[in-house]
């Protein structure tokens, strides 16, 4: 089954040229299939690519998907036209009325401050207790994924000497993990953090399970099967230019910045990285998608009773 987004959403073209199943508004109608409600609370400066990125990955589903576009009900994005907001976005305080089967959170470029420093820190915190009552499942991603577990665990982030930035192999640790199902023992994800989380730092009696971990990276994905919540802290959803847009953009800036580990072939910058997470980042979400299916209430009014 295909993602439904709006008609006009950049993010169709992008989607409909790599074949990914998109649907129309008068499309989805027809079908006798109740969709499987998403919200992306995106937190990203440039949304356009991020809410492509997640497009694509849940549009791989088997199962209709319908995405809505959440943001922050009084902060006001820099980085995305007005009008593109005006025109995709609901801000947070106009759906919390609404349920939802899954709902995702991405990471912000503030992880160096201390999270109260955080403009709608306060409002932040409003959306994840919202999420216990309104929502089935959450993923979480990068700085959301530290500020979840800094919310309902105390869990701290700490800074790092330099940025972990690159494309670090990762492991399995719960390899029976229904969200890890036909992962390979060995995988590489992009990671581009100035913090981290520690496993030390995770309360013994939290319920946090470690699914996913990194050698030069640390700690990757948790399991809060208590709050029904995923937590990434690296950026699985990324596309193969990511990492570069950032080095050139920091680079450019006259930023003290190294090149992105195991990325450019032969560290050579002048060469294209090969994007190899893409199959595992769409394992992961359907994997995520398919849980959300097998366990959501046919009602979704019933989600929170």
């Amino acid at each position: 089954m295909p993602i439904k987004i709006p008609n006009d959403l950049p993010a169709r073209s992008v989607l409909e040229a790599e074949g990914v199943m998109v649907m129309l508004e008068a499309q989805a109608v027809r079908q006798d299939i109740r969709p499987m409600r998403i919200g992306l609370l995106n937190l990203m400066p440039n949304k356009v690519k991020t809410e492509t990125q997640f497009a694509r990955l849940l549009g791989a589903s088997p199962l209709q998907v319908e995405l809505t576009l959440v943001k922050m009900t009084n902060h006001v994005p820099r980085n995305t036209p007005s009008d593109h907001i005006l025109s995709f976005y609901r801000d947070w305080q106009d759906v919390r009325a609404e349920k939802f089967d899954g709902f995702i959170v991405t990471g912000a470029p503030v992880e160096q401050m201390p999270f109260e420093q955080v403009t709608y820190w306060d409002e932040l915190r409003r959306v994840f207790d919202w999420t216990q009552t309104n929502v089935h499942g959450c993923f979480n991603i990068c700085w959301g994924a530290q500020a979840a577990v800094h919310h309902f665990h105390g869990v701290p982030k700490h800074g790092l000497p330099q940025k972990k930035f690159g494309v670090y192999r990762h492991r399995i640790v719960e390899p029976a993990s229904p969200y890890l199902r036909g992962f390979s023992d060995d995988f590489t994800i992009p990671v581009s953090r100035w913090t981290e989380n520690r496993r030390e730092d995770i309360p013994a009696a939290s319920g946090l399970k470690v699914l996913m971990e990194s050698d030069d990276a640390g700690l990757c994905l948790l399991e809060d099967s208590g709050r029904r919540s995923l937590h990434m802290f690296n950026h699985v959803e990324y596309d193969t230019d990511t990492l570069g847009e950032e080095y050139f953009r920091d680079v450019a800036a006259g930023k003290a910045i190294a090149l992105p580990h195991d990325y450019f072939p032969g560290n050579d910058p002048e060469r294209r990285p090969q994007n190899r997470w893409r199959s595992h980042a769409h394992l992961l979400f359907g994997n995520w998608i398919n849980q959300l299916y097998q366990t959501t209430p046919y009602d979704i009014a019933d989600i929170g009773r």
